[in-house]
């Protein structure tokens, strides 16, 4: 396994380097996450703690590109890093999710269909009554043009409300799909 350092940056804000490597590994496998610390400690001389980002293995070559952090101390990881990088790097142990205590008595076993069946009928689903039909009442006619001009706008409203009121609610159909090529 031979490690190459293609890009080192020291980031005095946040108290580390950052480095992009390339490892190459012909005779095995990709190594772990472990043996990429070790290598990159041992190549960058890192007195302080090595989180390694990310590494991917290239596809049909024996190489592996990956991205590090050195921190000075473990304190400064610790602050700065993502729980989950945390975690993969072995700097925090994951958080065990707690269950909740299961009661004294354990449940009853399910029944089978024959015996549920028989049990509880099934409910119906009420059905709806269709509305009855009315018989379409056609709308007063307009009043001709003079007597428009003496009605007020007031009494013209009224007269279009009932109208529409009177008119039964039509029914929406769907609309045919136009045939193409």
């Amino acid at each position: 396994m031979e490690l190459t350092v293609t890009q080192r940056r020291d980031n005095g804000l946040l108290q580390r380097t950052e480095v992009y490597f390339t490892i190459t590994h012909p005779e095995g496998g990709t190594p772990g996450r472990a043996e990429i610390r070790k290598a990159l400690a041992a190549s960058l001389n890192a007195k302080g703690i090595v989180v390694l980002d990310w590494a991917r293995s290239e596809f049909g070559r024996p190489s592996t590109r990956g991205y590090a952090k050195v921190y000075e101390s473990k304190e400064r990881a610790l602050a700065l890093e993502t729980p989950p990088i945390l975690i993969r790097n072995g700097l925090v142990a994951p958080k065990k999710k707690v269950e909740a205590p299961a009661e004294a008595a354990p449940a009853a076993p399910a029944p089978k269909r024959e015996e549920k069946a028989k049990a509880t009928p099934k409910a119906e689903p009420p059905k709806k009554e269709a509305p009855p039909k009315e018989e379409k009442k056609e709308a007063p006619k307009a009043p001709a043009k003079e007597e428009r001009k003496e009605a007020p706008k007031a009494e013209k409203e009224p007269a279009k409300k009932e109208a529409a009121k009177a008119e039964a609610p039509k029914e929406k159909k769907a609309a045919a799909k136009k045939g193409g090529k």
